[in-house]
């Protein structure tokens, strides 16, 4: 009966790895689409909503059946515990890709961008990185990925409300960049808890592995 846990654990850790990598590709392809004001590319990745949905409500009716049938124990559960926890930041990390996309051709009517476009990239560059690490810390179970996780969660809320500063301050002085610097503070945002979710899947992997609680913030 283990064997077989464990088999099924596997082959569900895969389907989650699958959705964090599809919710990463969300928050990248909108940037992309932002970036280049990549109309198609937008509506593509609005469009794909559905199947992160779709992924978080079978992921977790597999976790709650794998639970209910072998009633596993110790880094088994907590695994699958983990698991149940993911899901929900990714499916949250999703969507603010699928918001950032929406905005796109709205943004892209206000061209030439303000200035404060190039921060929000730099300031995606350092999330994406904490959502990876956070998926190859679960992948391998090593905490090593997550090490200094605070630290850049702190960095990223510097640039967030740096952006925001920078934002009022060119619609103080230019009123026609009022609607892209108030998406872009939104957009700074949506970053910003991203990060945030990367750091609560860190948390879950961090108990995962240890079986010790350790808060991220």
């Amino acid at each position: 009966m283990a064997k077989e846990l464990h088999r099924e654990i596997f082959e569900l850790k895969k389907e989650v790895l699958d959705m964090g990598n599809l919710a990463l590709g969300m928050l990248d392809d909108s940037m992309k689409a932002l970036s280049t004001q990549d109309i198609e590319l937008a509506k593509i990745t609005e469009k794909r909503k559905h199947k992160i949905r779709e992924m978080d409500a079978n992921i977790e009716a597999k976790a709650l059946k794998l639970i209910a049938l072998y009633q596993p124990m110790a880094i088994d559960l907590r695994r699958l515990a983990t698991i149940l926890k993911m899901i929900t930041y990714l499916a949250r990390i999703g969507r603010y890709g699928k918001d950032i996309a929406s905005v796109v051709e709205e943004i892209s009517k206000k061209q030439p961008y303000p200035a404060p476009f190039v921060n929000l990239q730099h300031m995606w560059e350092h999330t994406k990185l904490m959502i990876e690490d956070a998926l190859k810390a679960f992948d391998e179970s090593d905490i090593k990925y997550i090490d200094k996780f605070e630290e850049r969660d702190n960095e990223i809320d510097k640039m967030r409300w740096s952006i925001f500063r920078e934002c009022l301050t060119y619609m103080m002085e230019d009123p026609k960049t009022i609607t892209s610097c108030a998406f872009f503070g939104m957009i700074a945002r949506f970053l910003e808890r991203s990060a945030d979710h990367a750091c609560k899947i860190a948390e879950k992997v961090h108990y995962m592995v240890t079986g010790e609680h350790k808060e991220i913030s």
